[in-house]
């Protein structure tokens, strides 16, 4: 059934899951745990989704999607507005230069160059707050949040593989 309306509303469907995949992560990240000091350094989930689909589909989470991603994160959180989507549109940026290298690497490096985006992203976070507040604050819930965010990437990374094969491939 690749024609007709009915095709074109199954591809439709597939054509926004990584969309819907990222603002499903969005939702439960912000999920409250009542966890002392959690909300401070929970991962980010959406940054994993954000990561894996600007290397693997960048033709179905293009850099408009990222910046809304953000503004919708910003909107729903309580953090200032423009904030999370300077870091996306950033993430964006930086993974998509990349793109090339990570197509035809192992998971490995795949989750190296996640590390180094999502350090990069708390950098990015940990200075827009300090400029915001006027002073430096502790990089520490900002390191913590990257740490969290990395180690838990594998698992996630694993989802998105198999929604994109279940979904998505060409």
């Amino acid at each position: 059934m690749t024609g007709g309306f009915w095709g074109k509303i199954d591809q439709a469907g597939r054509n926004i899951a990584p969309l819907a995949v990222t603002v499903a992560l969005m939702l439960i990240g912000m999920a409250p745990l009542h966890l002392p000091g959690y909300a401070a350094i929970a991962p980010a989930l959406p940054l994993m989704a954000l990561y894996y689909w600007v290397i693997h589909r960048p033709d179905l989470l293009r850099p408009s999607l990222a910046f809304g991603l953000g503004l919708l994160q910003d909107l729903l959180s309580g953090t200032p507005l423009g904030m999370t989507p300077l870091i996306y549109v950033l993430v964006y940026w930086g993974v998509l230069t990349q793109r090339r290298f990570f197509l035809g690497t192992s998971f490995a490096m795949l989750w190296f160059g996640f590390a180094l985006i999502a350090f990069g992203a708390g950098f990015v976070g940990w200075l827009a707050y300090s400029i915001l507040n006027l002073r430096l604050l502790s990089p520490d819930p900002a390191l913590m949040q990257a740490l969290m965010t990395v180690v838990l990437f594998p698992p996630f990374g694993w989802m998105f593989m198999r929604i994109h094969r279940a979904f998505l491939q060409h």
